[in-house]
């Protein structure tokens, strides 16, 4: 096993790659933070949903001029026409309040007065910058929304207002930069209730702290021939428990014991819940699924793209123990595209599907009639 050896020096993606992290735990608790660009300039951020009195204070007495930044996505619902983007500006309009920016981002939120309307997009092309301002909230597990000011010299600007910033080119690579950074740090043997025997959890962390993954083997599967394989996105609500809107928490003990039934296999469980917007947001996407939208109109109302995960540390987990070729068990065709990306090639797609109860029905005719899960 390759542990992370003590204090080891980080490279320069990885000292990124941290200060991405701490930049996030102040946007987490309403602190702003700065995105940078190549030349210097950068972007000011507050998510859109810390947006109160105290906050917006504090974010005006450090700019002249601001303006919100959306997904186009979340745009959309608020009937603002997009030019194709992913990313829309919006004049900060005199009449929103800091309830009113709030509810911009959730829109799960009941307003006491509606919103007066409408917006106005700024005509302003699409920049690196302000994709990765989006990024950045989204990386730090917030909604995709935020209150945004043009700063010419950012680092200057951050150390002036004692605020963390990250490189843009940083934030948008985050995802492959941490998963080049996953490191084997703990192995335990686990029985496991379908895999009693000869079954070990191993836990990956990035040497920057950030978000861990478990990989479940089961068995001495061999790495000379394809091994049997899950990805499993972590489903707090499925899994733990026992929600009847998904299929997430059979899909995991069935995969365990189908793997033992194999003669061994690996199952990795991903920190992606929700596929990819994190817990929280997830159960406002729920909300939004009360409300009578289904999986992907819940998501996209929210602002995130309808599948937000990436494959790439799925990837590195299984090249790391020294896997190149899977049998992956999945109806997701976009698992076999993402693991051949990134260099592990996928010999077999393995049907991996289960009965639907009264509770997750639609869920299910969702996933084949709109994400294009084979089932």
């Amino acid at each position: 096993m390759e542990y992370i050896p003590y204090m080891r020096p980080m490279d320069v993606k990885e000292q990124n790659l941290l200060k991405l992290e701490r930049a996030c735990g102040d946007l987490r608790r309403g602190v702003p933070a700065v995105v940078v660009g190549a030349s210097g300039a950068g972007l000011v951020l507050l998510p859109a949903e810390h947006s109160n009195l105290e906050t917006l204070a504090m974010f005006d007495g450090m700019v002249a001029d601001s303006f919100l930044l959306l997904t186009n996505n979340r745009a959309a619902t608020l009937k603002v026409a997009g030019k194709g983007w992913s990313v829309v500006r919006l004049v900060r309009e005199k009449w929103l309040s800091a309830a009113d920016m709030t509810a911009l981002a959730d829109p799960t939120l009941d307003l006491a007065t509606p919103f007066k309307g409408p917006f106005r997009r700024l005509e302003h092309a699409e920049t690196d910058l302000d994709k990765a301002a989006i990024k950045f909230v989204k990386w730090a597990h917030l909604l995709p929304a935020v209150l945004a000011a043009e700063v010419t010299d950012a680092h200057a600007f951050a150390e002036k207002n004692d605020l963390l910033c990250a490189g843009a080119e940083d934030v948008l690579g985050a995802d492959f930069s941490q998963a080049a950074a996953l490191k084997q740090v703990a192995s335990a043997g686990v029985p496991l209730a379908g895999a009693e025997k000869n079954t070990r959890l191993v836990s990956f962390r990035p040497i920057t702290g950030g978000t861990e993954h478990l990989a479940i083997v089961i068995g001495d599967p061999p790495a000379s021939k394809p091994v049997l394989a899950r990805i499993h996105s972590e489903c707090f609500t499925g899994d733990l428990l026992g929600s009847l809107k998904c299929d997430c928490g059979e899909q995991l003990r069935g995969a365990v014991t189908a793997i033992e039934k194999a003669g061994g296999g690996v199952l990795l469980y991903m920190a992606q819940e929700g596929r990819g917007i994190g817990l929280v947001s997830k159960l406002k996407a729920y909300a939004l699924q009360d409300q009578g939208y289904d999986t992907v109109d819940a998501n996209t109302r929210l602002g995130f793209e309808v599948d937000e995960r990436v494959f790439a540390p799925a990837a590195y987990m299984l090249t790391s123990l020294g896997f190149k070729q899977v049998r992956l068990m999945t109806n997701n065709p976009k698992k076999v595209e993402g693991l051949g990306e990134y260099g592990v090639e996928v010999t077999e797609r393995v049907a991996h599907a289960f009965p639907t109860n009264p509770h997750n029905q639609g869920y299910l005719a969702t996933k084949k009639s709109r994400t294009g899960h084979i089932l």
